[in-house]
């Protein structure tokens, strides 16, 4: 369950201790030693928090599918900011049909410094959105340019726009078929009860000797 904030593993006892939902990188490594290669689901609804704490359970969950353990992954609510780049670990991502996802631009709080920290501290935020990215586009095949543009407008995706542009690989409990499908399933059932039929008729046939 990767709840609430995502934080690092110093400031999680801290939300422990008030109550608060979070989830740590620890708290995934350990539960992913107790899986100990089995299959994974992973649900998630999160608004985000640490970049470096989600971009350590990213490559936590990749490294547990590559070798060899498949993760799944639900968004059963909101993949926001740092949990969206989560999500793109699973093998197979899934989301509910009143989930969201949405992304932007790395920010920092409570900067100071004078004019040449702030235009350091921008080069380091631009770099932070460059190596995101890489998570959307491994996922996705978007370029990158494609997806800082997204960043930069801090996009929100429903369900149909990320199954659409390949953040998503299914909707949950979207089972219903197609108009398409009815048809050839109908076809098919029309065709069985014909061969039913003859295969009827013809047995008539030999019981009375026709």
């Amino acid at each position: 369950m990767i709840k609430g904030a995502i934080v690092s593993n110093d400031d999680y006892s801290v939300y422990d201790w008030l109550d608060i939902e979070a989830t740590s990188p620890k708290m995934v490594h350990d539960l992913l030693v107790e899986a100990n290669g089995q299959p994974v689901e992973v649900d998630i609804n999160s608004g985000g928090g640490d970049v470096f704490a989600g971009s350590e359970i990213y490559s936590a969950l990749r490294a547990y599918s590559l070798n060899g353990g498949r993760v799944t992954v639900n968004i059963v609510g909101l993949a926001a900011s740092i949990a969206s780049v989560i999500a793109m670990a699973g093998d197979v991502v899934r989301i509910t049909p009143v989930g969201q996802i949405m992304i932007h631009n790395a920010s920092i709080h409570g900067a100071s410094g004078d004019y040449r920290d702030m235009n350091h501290m921008s080069g380091v935020l631009k770099g932070i959105n460059q190596t995101l990215s890489n998570a959307y586009r491994l996922k996705t095949g978007k370029t990158e340019g494609e997806l800082l543009s997204m960043l930069d407008e801090e996009t929100w995706i429903t369900p149909e726009q990320a199954l659409r542009h390949g953040f998503v690989d299914e909707i949950l409990f979207d089972d219903q078929e197609k108009p398409g499908a009815i048809g050839a399933r109908r076809s098919q059932v029309s065709s069985y009860q014909t061969k039913k039929v003859a295969a009827q008729i013809n047995l008539m046939k030999l019981k009375v000797g026709i």
